[in-house]
């Protein structure tokens, strides 16, 4: 809380000396365009919806404009307008989510770039880079999104694509937003951001609250929702944007504290369809506590109008310990989802998680998965244009990089007496898992590309050098003294190709196509191969009449896929990949946006905006595993948790005093385990068809009321069957806000 207090009086004091500058405003008004290319060349991707259009790859930018729509507290629902991501969920908010882009493994968003502001997010992204954090999603102010050969630039992940978020950004003068809202589940969001620009000077401050009693029903009664705090400020000296090279310094904190009272414990397939929002008794004490830190500096300087260089200095920091049910041992050890997948074989153990009777000591173990992680780094990049006929670009990037992930665990033993958890043995820290995974990686790009008329090239190539080590004290050396120290090294050298090309037909249609080298970095474990795989990507843009749109065909052909060990799909959680052989993933995207009142209209708009994802799934190798989610793969077999259809529409009515948006969103049955065929109910998670409905309404150009509702038709549907058993999405949820900007 200290460091609370101490961040709120620096962002008080900078606001107090930003008002003392007597140099203010003209020079930033006279000169926002060059202002707006820094900013998007300091932590953006896209930097707008424009730059799509003659990408050479498949791009989404989702806007602040389309992210007030709905004004969305949950990642799994911004990004369900974008055609080409797999999403399951599992906790209903959006707190840890599992992220797919174009068939990766989407468990816990390993296999993908997750960034804020350009740098790497994931609390160890090379060497454990499961998102057990990730990023509040209501303050950031845009998402882009990079698929195909277009994202080669960003690892060390390049199979499926990147997200990056941006931040609320400094502002080019003195603004601000305030917004409350309340609703059903005793949810509340709180917002306040405060900024503003002077000649030399710039900053921004960011606080966002949002918390929630939750929507499941704990037996017993309690609070099974959750609660997280961020804080956010920015503060920016530069030249005067007529400097002959003007240079500016950013300097960003970022710091956010979360409690949830979440669990791993799910339902039987009985209990679910009786009452979906049930949660046993046993998982009372399960809660999760998180803080994370982030610390930026940025500096830009361009040299001339043809050269910049943006270097990025960063650290992030993140902890936390989510203590949860983890077994049950009434004579032997037998894991929960173990339990909830199979209740007949284990019908004692079943009942012990009801908690109706007492037990004997030590028969329930909770498990403290207490972790701490750093990642820091310094990456620079630096981009030269040249030419008039034929205009040249040339990008060279270089980041060097470390991450540490550190384990240091125990599992308490507890008993049910009068149906209340009795903490029965107390553990010694360190018991269960006491190791220390780490990476150090240096990474290169370069991409060039070359415009000639209508036609547009980007051949590029990534160089990534990366060594994972692993030093386990093993379980009886809580003190670290290395009576049983055990260290593994794996090294990976590896260069990554590929190609794009987009062609201009006229202003309404253009093809584009890539080819590159997919690859994620494997474990620790010696001698483990990389994943790797040749991906292709064929799509046409469109636009006419108020119409536009996106269709893409792509082709993932991989030599070696990697699959993970993770608690969150009913693993053991020692993070150990496997080889899942050779898989190929191919599919469709399709995106259509219209008008329904374009040119008929000039005080409503009418927009319909309707996205599809095919995804097909097929493993070309069989192979035997002892990961809950693949078992024993037959060639043929799918990989599990990937939708094969999914569709997503959004109508709106929009004016100058309101607007009305409707969400669709239908997600195909999918497989929890690898199979082929008609999917078995035990391995099932069947389709949905979910509505959103927001309503906003401007009483004048400062304040706004608005009315949210996810989930209009309060569907009850499973969204997954990891970690352990089955898991609800969100009910009916509504709240109201109102809202205040300057």
């Amino acid at each position: 809380m200290r460091t609370l207090f101490s961040l709120l009086f620096i962002l008080q004091f900078t606001y107090i000396l930003a008002q003392t500058n007597p140099q203010k405003k003209d020079t930033i008004q006279q000169k926002t365009e060059r202002l707006k290319e820094v900013i998007v060349s300091a932590n953006t991707i896209l930097g707008s919806k424009f730059e799509i259009k003659n990408k050479t790859g498949s791009a989404s930018y989702i806007s602040e404009e389309d992210l007030k729509k709905f004004s969305y507290t949950n990642i799994n629902r911004v990004l369900q307008t974008v055609p080409g991501i797999n999403i399951y969920e599992e906790d209903g908010f959006g707190l840890r989510p599992n992220i797919s882009l174009r068939g990766t493994s989407p468990e816990r968003s390993a296999k993908i770039n997750l960034m804020e502001d350009g740098v790497l997010i994931a609390p160890a992204p090379y060497s454990a880079p499961a998102a057990y954090y990730f990023p509040t999603i209501g303050r950031m102010q845009a998402v882009e999104i990079l698929k195909g050969s277009s994202q080669i630039q960003y690892g060390p992940n390049t199979t499926g694509g990147a997200i990056n978020m941006i931040s609320s950004r400094i502002p080019d003068e003195f603004s601000g937003r305030a917004s409350i809202a309340a609703g059903n589940y005793g949810s509340k969001n709180t917002q306040l951001v405060i900024g503003d620009s002077y000649q030399n000077f710039g900053f921004v401050t960011d606080y966002f609250n949002y918390s929630s009693d939750g929507f499941k029903d704990l037996d017993g009664g309690g609070n099974t929702g959750f609660d997280k705090s961020d804080y956010l400020a920015k503060f920016r000296v530069n030249s005067n944007l007529d400097a002959k090279m003007y240079q500016s310094l950013t300097f960003k904190i970022q710091y956010s504290e979360e409690e949830a009272n979440e669990t791993y414990l799910g339902l039987t397939d009985e209990d679910f369809e009786e009452n979906p929002y049930r949660r046993y008794r046993a998982s009372s004490e399960d809660v999760m506590n998180a803080e994370h830190q982030q610390y930026l500096l940025t500096h830009f300087i361009q040299i001339s109008p043809s050269l910049n260089i943006s270097t990025t200095g960063y650290l992030n920091k993140f902890k936390r310990n989510w203590y949860k049910l983890d077994d049950v041992n009434l004579g032997e050890r037998v894991s929960i989802s173990n339990i909830l997948s199979s209740p007949q074989d284990y019908p004692l153990e079943y009942q012990t998680i009801l908690g109706n009777e007492n037990t004997q000591d030590d028969v329930m173990g909770i498990k403290a998965n207490n972790r701490t992680y750093t990642s820091n780094g310094v990456q620079s990049i630096a981009k030269l244009r040249w030419g008039s006929d034929w205009l040249q670009t040339l990008e060279a990037g270089i980041r060097y990089h470390e991450d540490d992930e550190d384990r240091f665990q125990w599992v308490d033993r507890y008993a049910f007496q009068n149906q209340e958890l009795i903490q029965t043995t107390v553990a010694e820290k360190g018991t269960d898992a006491n190791r220390i995974s780490s990476a150090k990686a240096l990474a290169a790009h370069l991409l060039y590309t070359l415009k000639i008329e209508n036609l547009t090239l980007t051949p590029g190539l990534r160089y990534e050098n990366i060594t994972l080590t692993r030093t386990d004290y093993g379980t009886s050396d809580p003190n670290r003294t290395g009576q049983d120290l055990a260290i593994r090294e794996n090294k990976v050298d590896v260069w990554i190709p590929g190609i794009g090309a987009n062609y201009r037909f006229n202003n309404y249609i253009s093809v584009f196509g890539g080819v590159h080298k997919g690859f994620s970095p494997p474990s620790n474990t010696q001698g483990q191969n990389a994943e790797e795989s040749i991906n292709y990507e064929l799509g046409s843009r469109f636009g006419f009449k108020g119409f536009s749109g996106e269709l893409v065909g792509f082709y993932n052909d991989y030599q070696n896929l990697l699959g993970s060990d993770l608690a969150a799909t009913g693993g053991t959680g020692s993070l150990d990949q496997f080889n899942a052989g050779e898989v190929r993933v191919s599919g469709l995207e399709l995106l259509l946006n219209y008008n329904l009142l374009y040119n008929t209209s000039e005080k409503f708009k009418l927009p319909l905006s309707i996205s599809y994802t095919l995804t097909d799934t097929e493993f070309l190798t069989s192979f035997d595993s002892n990961e809950d989610i693949y078992g024993v793969v037959t060639k043929g077999d799918e990989i599990p948790y990937i939708a094969k259809n999914q569709l997503n529409a959004t109508l709106g009515l929009q004016n100058k005093k309101f607007e009305v948006n409707l969400n669709t969103r239908y997600t195909g049955a999918f497989r929890t385990k690898a199979g082929s065929g008609p999917i078995p109910e035990n391995f099932k998670v069947d389709s949905n068809f979910i509505f959103d409905l927001s309503v906003q309404y401007f009483l004048n150009e400062n304040f706004m009321l608005s009315t949210n509702i996810i989930n209009l038709f309060n569907s009850e549907y499973p969204v997954s069957r990891v970690p352990a058993g089955l898991r609800p999405g969100h009910p009916f949820g509504i709240n109201f806000a109102v809202g205040y900007g300057f």
